[in-house]
């Protein structure tokens, strides 16, 4: 099969290139970046330089294809998030229809469901409505749970203040993913074909924060390490005054505030919870360790 692969060689994306490779389809990376051509050609694949909010760039791309991996980089840019992601999310949706490729999986997110309440997610929401619409087109939204990645933002409040947290209680249920299941997921799902659209939740764990902070604790040899809840306020000021740009802080304070309300992980859990990643918490505290 012909593949098309966006996200570049990320924690995603280089998996899931050397996945494919291996089963003998001929794969094209998109990147942004020049100088990313000659690690994407030293795995096999075919490199393609260019915006993703380009429509005619991504129209030649996709065209005589078979299947494409359409992922929405992270934020661009510090300001207008949201506007940014769907107007992304609209030069793919063009893309597709304008190139005529027949399978698509999204890297979604757990929250997917919700236009609101959900931060940085309600864009994934805007781009799965997007899809929606699209005719003559079979959809997976891959919808991941919170990666495990994420906690190696709190790896300077643990050395310097000697615990961890967010403004989620300890108690809450938080589904969590690595990023080698969700490559995967998607590598079972872009070699086959479905008739209709679905939804497919990919999730490695589920744990509280408790046993987040004593699993990362025990790593790294603090097995007493407190989760500590702080307040949207706390958090949100914590993060502004650690350099992160206020508009993503307030988009990532409202995310949590989702998961402390059960709304994000609430779609997942009446699915019936399904958790199919191999990499259980314990694993990745050994990663986390290494980084630490």
């Amino acid at each position: 099969m012909k593949i098309i692969i966006t996200g570049s060689l990320g924690n995603i994306g280089k998996p899931l290139t050397q996945k494919l490779i291996a089963k003998s389809h001929e794969v094209t990376v998109v990147s942004s970046q020049e100088d990313r051509k000659a690690a994407i050609n030293a795995l096999g694949a075919k490199a393609a330089v260019g915006s993703v909010s380009d429509t005619e760039f991504l129209t030649n791309i996709f065209a005589d294809a078979d299947a494409l991996f359409a992922m929405t980089p992270p934020n661009l840019g510090g300001s207008n998030v949201i506007a940014n992601t769907v107007g992304a999310g609209k030069a793919f949706a063009n893309a597709i229809k304008q190139s005529g490729i027949k399978r698509v999986v999204l890297l979604s997110s757990i929250g997917a469901d919700l236009p609101s309440g959900n931060g940085p997610i309600k864009g994934l929401y805007e781009i799965e409505q997007l899809y929606n619409d699209i005719q003559d087109v079979s959809f997976t939204y891959l919808r991941a749970g919170y990666f495990y990645n994420n906690f190696y933002n709190d790896i300077p409040l643990i050395k310097n203040a000697g615990i961890t947290g967010a403004n989620i209680p300890a108690n809450a249920t938080i589904p969590l993913v690595h990023t080698v299941d969700i490559a995967t997921a998607a590598a079972e799902e872009l070699t086959q074909t479905t008739a209709k659209n679905n939804i497919r939740y990919i999730v490695s764990d589920v744990k509280t924060p408790t046993q987040v902070a004593a699993a990362l604790g025990t790593a790294i040899g603090k097995p007493e390490l407190p989760w500590v809840e702080f307040s949207n306020e706390e958090y949100l000021g914590g993060m502004t005054q650690a350099g992160v740009p206020e508009e993503i802080a307030a988009l990532y304070t409202e995310m949590g505030a989702g998961l402390a309300n059960g709304s994000i992980a609430n779609d997942f859990i009446k699915s019936g919870a399904p958790v199919v990643g191999q990499t259980k918490l314990e694993e990745f505290a050994k990663e986390f360790a290494a980084t630490f």
